[in-house]
């Protein structure tokens, strides 16, 4: 009996998703690093990147442990408030964008797009498309536990691949 329950625990983890505004004041209390899934809607793979991605035992671990993550829908029409500014939504052809989307963004609009703050709130850097588990998760590990301050994602991966071999 125990056994199944443990069983049905590990299968009911989930990423513990945050508004920004929640992020932003979390990371004031207990500073993490910030991943922010920008997504749309309609977008495919979006939802392919929830369905796969999302669900990942260890993309689970990474999150709920080195990040707050949010979930920002880069369409939404609500305002936002984010480091003291209010970002709006700007209509624009059939859909529109919000502000913040297209801040950190950096103006790219692609979907989805994983975005990166550090714990002062500043972007690292946004990730645009779909990241299948096998490799969102050595990104995670690198921005996660701050190898991007030493050395080269590229340098990063060759260093682990000798590791584990």
């Amino acid at each position: 009996m125990t056994f199944l329950h443990i069983e049905s625990s590990a299968q009911e983890a989930k990423v513990k998703w945050y508004t920004i505004e929640e992020a932003e004041a979390l990371t004031k209390k207990a500073p993490r690093k910030i991943y922010i899934d920008m997504y749309t809607d309609w977008c495919g793979w979006c939802k392919t990147m929830d369905k796969k991605t999302f669900t990942d035992e260890r993309i689970i671990e990474h999150l709920n442990t080195n990040f707050y993550a949010v979930k920002f829908n880069a369409e939404s029409k609500d305002s936002v408030v984010f480091k003291n500014t209010t970002f709006k939504f700007v209509a624009q052809g059939s859909r529109g964008y919000n502000e913040l989307a297209a801040a950190l963004m950096q103006g790219k609009m692609s979907y989805p797009t994983s975005v990166f703050l550090d714990e002062e709130l500043n972007l690292i850097s946004p990730l645009p498309g779909y990241h299948p588990p096998d490799k969102l998760d050595p990104v995670l590990d690198f921005i996660g536990n701050s190898h991007y301050e030493t050395t080269s994602y590229e340098q990063f991966l060759s260093n682990k691949g000798n590791l584990n071999n």
